[in-house]
């Protein structure tokens, strides 16, 4: 028996169960070699158990800045500025903790004669949150009440909303929203799912648009990134700050940043989040008949029902007041969460890939959003050195359907069938085709009037995979349908785990230190090397 390093880290030994890996929408069983570092999660932090006057204290004890009451006067414009539909992931058990917060703020606002309020989605060139989904996130009251003329989208190619504020120290275009340049008061409601979340990020990259985005979302800067959820490596992080802090000079924005613990599942799925060796048998029964029913049902609906089971995700701090101080106090609650300390880099890291991802809710993972999950934000969650040693292998399972969204991913396929068969170089395809793709009228249209991801951001989608491209030997998917999906993207294709390890030592050696992470519910690892 090889000895466990922590609960969260578990060796497999001769005696050990087969490790369930995630593939796409259905559950697979692998046996993993003796040997193999398995990661766990952490346990999810107990909730806030009064979270409502947890909020009011947070606004009535600001970090840095006066509460929020003493901010207000009678017929002042406040601009209230929310995440969009992009987090949490998966969607969170009503109500959503922006409704929470803009139930208090609102009622504070009405107190102190404050009318003139206006809701704004901080989307930047993600999709347009549908009625029902804004209907969702802030609940029925204040949807009815604000929607559609005072609770709108963020436009970013509406050239009567985007205001020029400035330049950072590099030359940086800073821009925003009329309505928060315009605003005596700017409010953000920020959920801060991961540390490259919030701070200086919802404001200054949120309210933007294409120029704006120009400054960080480009090959040179992603490249320059040493780990995205580290925000003081992190260049993207830096430019955001940078940004952020000539908006603060020019506006009055109040923060309000909260973190939620990594709750996934309720009762009835959370055998998932569990270690197999200490399944009952209540949950391997559970297993084997959820394995069954995603066997029997189409793609479709198997999409459906996942996207359907919220989580019941619970506040477990919230702060407001001044951007970096508040961010700073959210940020050391996201680690802890998440933080699980790893000995050694692998040669080897096995790992599945999660059925949503920011830019799929409620729709397709498709081929570039795995890519994006594997290469931009599951290789990047550490902190100080990557969980994978430069030169190593990535093993994930994935299905890698030839499958993408007509309406919130029209550029998508484009960029995929087009432009990736032609060069995977991320400098060359910000260079041939970008602004190609940011600038088609008909990409704008779909954009602005339907729901629709802007027509640069699937260059943005294949930018953020490019430091763990860079730093990745080989990318090896067990389990896609087909050649051409993982040849386009520069990725073999294995039919099982043991074909893909037995090819992942032709790169690394004969007998690799082989990881795998255990996802979901989001983990990180701070690994001494």
């Amino acid at each position: 028996m090889i000895p466990r390093e922590k609960d969260n880290v578990v060796y497999i030994d001769s005696d050990s169960a087969p490790r369930i890996l995630h593939a796409g929408e259905d559950f697979e069983y692998e046996q993993l070699p003796i040997g193999t570092r398995v990661i766990y999660p952490n346990q999810p932090i107990r909730g806030l158990p009064h979270p409502d006057a947890a909020i009011r204290y947070a606004l009535n004890h600001p970090e840095e800045m006066e509460p929020l009451y003493a901010l207000l006067r009678p017929s002042m414009r406040v601009t209230i500025v929310m995440d969009d539909i992009s987090l949490p992931l998966p969607s969170m058990k009503l109500p959503d903790v922006r409704e929470r917060v803009l139930t208090i703020v609102l009622d504070i606002l009405a107190n102190h004669g404050v009318d003139d309020v206006r809701l704004l989605v901080a989307n930047a060139l993600h999709r347009r949150m549908t009625a029902a989904e804004m209907k969702r996130v802030v609940g029925a009251k204040i949807f009815n009440r604000y929607y559609p003329d005072q609770f709108i989208n963020h436009d970013a190619e509406d050239p009567e909303a985007i205001v020029t504020l400035g330049e950072t120290e590099l030359g940086e275009v800073v821009k925003t929203h009329r309505w928060c340049a315009e605003a005596d008061l700017n409010i953000y409601v920020n959920i801060n799912l991961v540390p490259m979340d919030g701070g200086h990020k919802s404001m200054g990259i949120g309210t933007t648009d294409y120029q704006g985005l120009l400054a960080h979302h480009n090959p040179k800067t992603m490249l320059e990134v040493d780990g995205y959820m580290d925000p003081e490596k992190s260049e993207l992080a830096h430019s955001g700050n940078r940004i952020g802090r000539v908006l603060d000079q020019h506006l009055k924005v109040f923060h309000i940043e909260t973190a939620l613990n990594n709750r996934m599942y309720d009762q009835s799925m959370n055998f998932l989040a569990k270690n197999e060796d200490d399944f009952s048998e209540l949950d391997r029964l559970a297993f084997q008949s959820l394995r069954w029913t995603l066997k029997k049902l189409p793609r479709a609906a198997k999409r459906e029902i996942f996207h359907r089971i919220p989580s019941p995700y619970e506040i477990i701090a919230v702060h407001a007041g001044k951007t970096e101080p508040v961010h700073s106090k959210i940020l050391a609650k996201n680690y802890e969460q998440y933080c699980v300390p790893v000995k050694g880099q692998a040669d080897v890291l096995i790992t599945g890939i999660p059925y949503i991802s920011p830019y799929n809710a409620n729709s397709i993972l498709n081929p570039l959003l795995v890519q994006v999950m594997a290469l931009g934000y599951i290789y990047n969650l550490y902190r100080g050195s990557p969980l994978v040693r430069d030169g190593g292998v990535l093993i994930i399972t994935h299905p890698l359907f030839d499958d993408f969204d007509q309406r919130f991913h029209p550029s998508y396929i484009e960029f995929f069938h087009r432009c990736l068969t032609e060069t995977r170089d991320s400098f060359e395809l910000h260079r041939r085709f970008e602004r190609e793709f940011a600038k088609n009228p008909t990409y704008i249209e779909m954009y602005r009037r339907g729901n629709a991801f802007h027509g640069a951001h699937p260059f943005y989608m294949w930018y953020w995979g490019d430091a763990g491209r860079a730093r990745v030997g080989k990318v090896i998917c067990v389990g896609a349908e087909n050649e051409h999906v993982p040849s386009i993207m520069g990725w073999e294709r294995a039919s099982t785990l043991h074909d893909a390890i037995e090819r992942a030592k032709d790169l690394t050696k004969p007998n690799p230190d082989i990881s795998m992470l255990h996802l979901a519910p989001i983990l990180m690892t701070d690994v001494s090397v």
